[in-house]
């Protein structure tokens, strides 16, 4: 099964983009974050030839996900996190027992100061949150993966400068000590780290770069994981780099990994 993980950025200003990818990567499941619509307005027609299958949960002009997907699958809701409706995790369980969680992680604002940003609070609330709920969801057996936009980027190969991004949000050692207690939660594996585990490797670059490709200030904020009984199935990973000069391009790319289902 190839996977891919998207913040489209709107899919009804980029829904075209979806064809785009297919092109280039033919995944089976696309996960999208930040699809920005209500479930009532999603672009369906635009998108059902390439993917019949689809679970869509969002809200106007903000926030959302959605799984589509070439292979049926039962969706089955998605959780609503720190007492707030705002659509950022879906769930589809496949045939074989495969469930599969697309996240949309709060970006938690400018200032990494949970008293001085509710951004930021509500960030860290919500991370804490999902640690417990994947403990408490945890088994040793579980054939689960994890993607989306989580809005960090842990490690110093996941930005362009360690140094000067240590107190920017999405780098800060406490949103990445927030991050590894959810990833310890699953004892998850990070799917692109697999098999690059040092490599400089970016899904997002910021829209204000004049040359985003020679600049290349990006982050990895756009994760793949996999739960233990699934280490051995990895099979390879891809980050679409040149997704980021598509027409009317989202600021993030692809994230794509297959496994061996």
């Amino acid at each position: 099964m190839r996977i891919a993980t998207w913040n489209i950025n709107s899919v009804r200003a980029r829904a075209h983009l979806l064809a785009e990818l297919d092109a280039a990567a033919a995944p089976d499941v696309v996960c999208l974050q930040e699809t920005k619509v209500a479930d009532e307005k999603f672009p369906h027609a635009a998108v059902e030839a390439l993917y019949p299958y689809r679970h869509v949960r969002g809200m106007k002009a903000y926030n959302g996900v959605a799984i589509l997907s070439k292979i049926p699958f039962t969706a089955t809701g998605g959780e609503d996190w720190c007492g707030r409706e705002d659509a950022r995790h879906a769930i589809a369980r496949f045939k074989g027992g495969l469930e599969l969680h697309n996240f949309y992680v709060p970006a938690g604002g400018d200032i990494p100061d949970p008293e001085a940003n509710d951004k930021f609070a509500h960030k860290l609330a919500f991370l804490d949150e999902l640690a417990a709920w994947l403990s408490a969801e945890s088994s040793p057996r579980a054939r689960r993966v994890l993607v989306g936009d989580l809005n960090i980027a842990p490690l110093e190969a996941d930005v362009w400068s360690h140094k000067q991004l240590l107190n920017v949000v999405s780098h800060t050692p406490v949103e990445v000590d927030a991050l590894t207690k959810v990833q310890s939660a699953h004892d998850w594996v990070d799917a692109v780290r697999h098999f690059a585990p040092d490599e400089p490797l970016y899904s997002w670059w910021s829209y204000r770069a004049k040359d985003w490709r020679a600049s290349d200030r990006g982050r990895r904020l756009d994760h793949v994981w996999v739960t233990p009984a699934l280490k051995g199935k990895l099979r390879s990973f891809e980050i679409l780099k040149d997704a980021r000069d598509w027409p009317k391009a989202s600021d993030h790319v692809p994230v794509i990994v297959d496994i061996d289902v």
